[in-house]
């Protein structure tokens, strides 16, 4: 079988595979990239803003459980990271606020991803089409991998250094359930259906080490049965608002404390009773914050008025006495579900649970009702890496010569979420510094 050499071999062409590629090759490296695929780009297609929390003390607080240094290393990568983009001539907006508590910035993803793949193109070697079937490993290390290429061929390509960035595994139904929850696969895919695990199982195939299972899951909240029609439907869908409305599961309770943040909420009610909840929202929540922008910049979109016209459950009540007239198949109580709006209200800042960021009543009328699933874009749970994105063993130190990016890593977030671009470019870059690096030290 014919080999091919090359310094970095990248498997995968999303944004943490295209920005690997495209440093290295910046860096002075031959660059292979290979992605099964037609297309490159992956999930970033769809996304619109690099984002994370703005200092050390935020990301600790927001995220106190993932690991020490991939939080520091994402905090302190991320300016870097903004530059670099814009280094290639991609606009970047200014900063503005996102979920809160975080710093982002706007941008054409597809921009970047075509200036990443032109500069591939021209420096370096893109094979789409191309199936990873396995990592090369002597000596414990990683030399390379075994491909079988868009005609049918096999070859092997030896590298100095491999990087694994193929999206996650939020489209393996087997996988999700055995690390997300028994009930993930039955969440709708909001990201690219092509992320079924490659990188996992290559990668602990040669014995690295992986994170916490039931670690959570990225997603949002969307209103039950309406399906996807197309990628715009994920932000367009996604019932950003929900951490400043009331969320009740099939016992007509509330489980949980929505206003930290409707990605957090939404992994909370993959726990409930068929994982889905009744969404209360009153005028003001849909004045100020159904029909608005969710974030600075970005179009907005009467939620509420969507979901209704694309079949959603969706109900409108003048008054907290009409949720009696709930339907009774949606399986909830609308009269408890009222009594227990008028007792939050009542409660003010002693409810429970609490309503930390927005304990203002919910008493305007009238009132709007969504029915809420969960929705997933991508696991919490993979490669272990540490911060230069070198890639862990399970029996102790690292596998040499093999690196992760982006979704196909875990130990960043447990339960907690500050941004899904920002890490595949900050580790994407961090990957690629510290394989030029080595090579640097090896060729002295």
């Amino acid at each position: 079988m014919p080999g091919i050499d090359t310094d970095v071999l990248v498997i995968g062409a999303g944004m943490a595979g295209l920005t690997a590629a495209a440093r290295s090759l910046g860096r002075g490296s031959s660059v292979i990239v290979v992605e099964k695929s037609a297309t490159v780009g992956g999930s970033a297609q769809f996304a619109g803003y690099a984002w994370t929390a703005p200092t050390h003390e935020v990301m600790d607080e927001v995220n106190p459980d993932g690991d020490p240094a991939l939080r520091r290393a994402l905090v302190d990568g991320f300016a870097p990271g903004i530059e670099w983009i814009r280094s290639l001539g991609v606009e970047c907006a200014d900063a503005v606020t996102v979920l809160r508590y975080g710093t982002g910035h706007q941008f054409d993803t597809n921009q970047y991803i075509d200036e990443c793949r032109r500069r591939i193109r021209a420096g370096g070697e893109l094979l789409t089409g191309t199936r990873t079937l396995g990592l090369l490993a002597e000596n414990g290390a990683v030399v390379g991998a075994r491909m079988l290429l868009a005609d049918g061929t096999e070859r092997e390509i030896r590298a100095r250094a491999t990087i694994l960035a193929t999206g996650g595994f939020q489209a393996n139904a087997e996988a999700v359930n055995k690390h997300i929850h028994p009930a993930a696969s039955a969440m709708q895919l909001r990201s690219n259906p092509a992320s079924v695990g490659d990188g996992l199982r290559l990668a602990e195939a040669v014995g690295a080490a992986t994170g916490t299972d039931r670690s959570g899951f990225y997603g949002h909240l969307i209103p039950t049965g309406v399906s996807f029609r197309d990628p715009s439907d994920f932000v367009a869908l996604s019932l950003y608002y929900s951490e400043h409305a009331l969320l009740f599961n099939l016992d007509n309770r509330r489980f949980t404390d929505e206003t930290i943040g409707d990605h957090l909420t939404t992994m909370d009610l993959l726990e409930q009773p068929e994982s889905r909840g009744l969404l209360v929202a009153d005028a003001r929540v849909h004045r100020d914050w159904i029909t608005g922008s969710y974030v600075e910049g970005a179009v907005a979109i009467d939620k509420f008025d969507l979901a209704q016209r694309r079949g959603g459950r969706c109900g409108f009540a003048e008054s907290l006495d009409d949720f009696a007239y709930l339907p009774a198949e949606w399986g909830y109580d609308g009269a408890a579900i009222a009594e227990q709006i008028r007792a939050i209200n009542a409660a003010g800042n002693a409810v429970q649970p609490p309503r930390t960021y927005d304990a203002e009543p919910m008493d305007e009328g009238p009132y709007y009702v969504i029915e809420a699933s969960p929705a997933l874009t991508f696991p919490f749970h993979g490669v272990r890496i540490d911060e230069n994105g070198r890639v862990l063993a399970a029996a102790g130190g690292m596998i040499e010569g093999l690196f992760a990016a982006g979704s196909d890593t875990g130990g960043l977030y447990n339960h907690a979420y500050t941004g899904g671009i920002a890490p595949a470019l900050v580790f994407g870059l961090a990957a690629a510094d510290r394989a030029a690096a080595d090579r640097a030290i090896v060729s002295a």
